[in-house]
């Protein structure tokens, strides 16, 4: 059989089999203009091509999504592509695929999900630090609370009630503390002068006191919403990922020195260490949601 993941993101598309003689990879940029139509015909283009001379039919297809999609299965908001807005995704995921089981899921929710398929855990917590906190819980080898009843949005967990301004209108959601664009920022006012990523860096390596205040409390917010979801899901491992994260040297040990600081007599944190996938993990994980169930 032969099982077809893809992971649309907000200017590309990448696209994986499994099963079946040879798998087979691919990624496309989305087109220039801000047409659903247009965004699906590319895809369905890219698809065919794909799987052209495939032997098997697609038994089943999972798709990572970043967009906001209802139980009803319309898109209700992805500022990436505004244009999917109120898009029906399962009746067009379904005539792109007649015949084959169709699954689609958070992208993060996904990235979880491949996260501990790979650390050959169950029972895991995934925070993505990039553009904004995207991530998901894994428990008992299945994402947390399940495709069927939305995402799991670990980003938009409160750590700060008086916190900076969040993009969902709320404040102080982990995701406006300690993604990597809010990171940028705090360091800026710090420094008193825009700062680019190669400038943190540098500026983590050499000690400066900016950066090292900038990403102590990223670090810090990321550690509260940690250590919040572990007194209710009680994982055995926490991971640190997304693209901000990966690039600056010791952020996940930070992350886990002031998430094991936060303890409380008899109730420890889990070990906190860095995610292994990398930008691979949503596209792993919507090829294990094609798969089915996983036992992790």
């Amino acid at each position: 059989m032969t099982f077809l993941g893809i992971d649309v993101g907000g200017t590309k598309v990448a696209l994986q089999t499994d099963g079946g003689a040879q798998p087979r990879s691919a990624v496309f940029p989305w087109p220039q203009t801000s047409s659903a139509a247009d965004d699906l015909e590319a895809l369905a283009r890219n698809v065919r091509a794909l799987l052209d001379d495939t032997p098997q039919p697609v038994e089943a297809v999972g798709v990572a999504m970043p967009a906001t999609v209802g139980p009803d299965g319309l898109v209700t908001t992805w500022p990436g592509r505004p244009s999917w807005t109120g898009l029906d995704l399962g009746a067009a995921l379904h005539a792109l695929f007649p015949g084959s089981r169709v699954l689609w899921a958070d992208d993060g929710d996904l990235a979880a999900l491949a996260e501990a398929d790979e650390a050959n855990c169950p029972d895991v917590v995934y925070l993505g630090v990039g553009t904004g906190i995207g991530g998901g819980i894994v428990l008992g080898g299945r994402p947390c609370p399940g495709t069927a009843r939305g995402s799991c949005e670990v980003g938009h967990v409160i750590v700060d009630p008086k916190g900076p301004l969040c993009d969902c209108g709320r404040r102080g959601c982990v995701q406006a503390v300690a993604s990597g664009p809010a990171t940028l920022r705090r360091a800026g006012r710090l420094r008193g002068e825009p700062v680019s990523f190669a400038e943190l860096a540098e500026g983590i390596h050499d000690e400066r006191d900016w950066a090292v205040t900038a990403i102590g409390e990223s670090c810090d917010a990321l550690a509260v919403a940690l250590v919040n979801l572990n007194e209710l899901v009680r994982p055995s491992l926490a991971l640190i990922g997304g693209g901000f994260a990966a690039g600056l040297p010791g952020f996940a040990g930070t992350v886990a020195e002031r998430a094991h600081a936060l303890t409380r007599p008899g109730h420890p944190v889990a070990h906190v260490r860095a995610a292994a996938l990398g930008g691979l993990s949503s596209l792993r994980g919507a090829v294990l949601l094609a798969r089915g169930p996983h036992p992790g």
